[in-house]
């Protein structure tokens, strides 16, 4: 399934694409995607049911957010080698973990906002997987038996915030609009195999990202057992699994972000955004 949440924000209704890929409304089976609607037993149900009963989402909705009521997003950093390598920084002996606020989630067609005095604003297309069955020190084993979907993801970064600014990367990635996600929320039944999707991602038109999952450092159920062991994952949490190469840091001399650019992002299967870039109007 494809799921999706239209409408404005903090007001989105949760929907699904038929055969056809038309919008159908949810609201009269389920109030939103999010918590325990994302549960195995709740994604069945949905699953069952007959999508032709189902009214259209009328057109020319704002598309937003693909999970609601998002806890936590779990960033996971320099999880491709290659990536690793145009930073200058080491491959990663175990995951590297940093957090983002549910207050930087975006719908996946929003404008990103440049935060006031950034120089460094940068780009990280990324698979994000949306945990479904929560749990506490997942066996790897075990691991995908927790996930509710997959989903596209933009690591929106600033760079000297991230590095420059007393090694916290959270000051870095954590500025509102700074995680876009989805279009849709995609259950695993539709994505054959997880670590072999194509990642891409333009701006202005020009390919500065492209990569695939399996070249990803850890896998899905290693970074899924892995940060169960710190914190435990609840319905609704969101991990970003790393970007590949070709983010503007890596570039000699770097190539930042500027107000009035069009970033274009997709992954195989998971669909594609596309995010206007805009200057903070806050404190101006």
């Amino acid at each position: 399934m494809k799921l999706l949440r239209y409408g404005l924000p903090g007001q989105e209704s949760p929907a699904i694409l038929d055969a056809n890929g038309r919008a159908r409304d949810l609201s009269e089976h389920i109030a939103d995607l999010a918590g325990a609607n994302l549960l195995p037993e709740s994604l069945a149900a949905i699953k069952d049911l007959d999508l032709e009963r189902l009214p259209f989402v009328a057109d020319r909705q704002r598309i937003g957010p693909c999970v609601g009521g998002v806890g936590k997003i779990i960033c996971v950093g320099l999880n491709y080698r290659d990536h690793a390598a145009e930073a200058g920084m080491a491959v990663p002996q175990e995951p590297i973990l940093f957090l983002k606020p549910s207050s930087a989630i975006n719908g996946p067609n929003d404008d990103v906002i440049i935060p006031r005095g950034s120089e460094k604003t940068d780009w990280e297309v990324e698979l994000g997987v949306v945990i479904g069955t929560p749990g506490a020190y997942i066996p790897e084993s075990d691991a995908l038996d927790h996930v509710a979907g997959y989903c596209l993801a933009n690591d929106v970064s600033e760079r000297s915030y991230q590095l420059e600014r007393g090694g916290q990367w959270d000051k870095g990635k954590g500025c509102d609009t700074f995680a876009p996600i989805g279009p849709w929320l995609v259950t695993p039944d539709e994505i054959a195999d997880p670590h072999n999707l194509n990642l891409w991602l333009d701006v202005d038109g020009r390919r500065e990202q492209e990569g695939n999952t399996r070249t990803m450092v850890f896998g899905i159920p290693k970074l899924i057992s892995h940060i169960s062991e710190f914190m435990s994952l609840k319905s609704g949490d969101v991990i970003m699994t790393g970007t590949p190469p070709g983010v503007g840091m890596g570039r000699t001399p770097p190539l930042y972000l500027r107000a009035g650019q069009r970033i274009q992002l997709g992954i195989t299967g998971l669909g594609a955004q596309e995010q206007l870039l805009v200057p903070s109007r806050i404190g101006a």
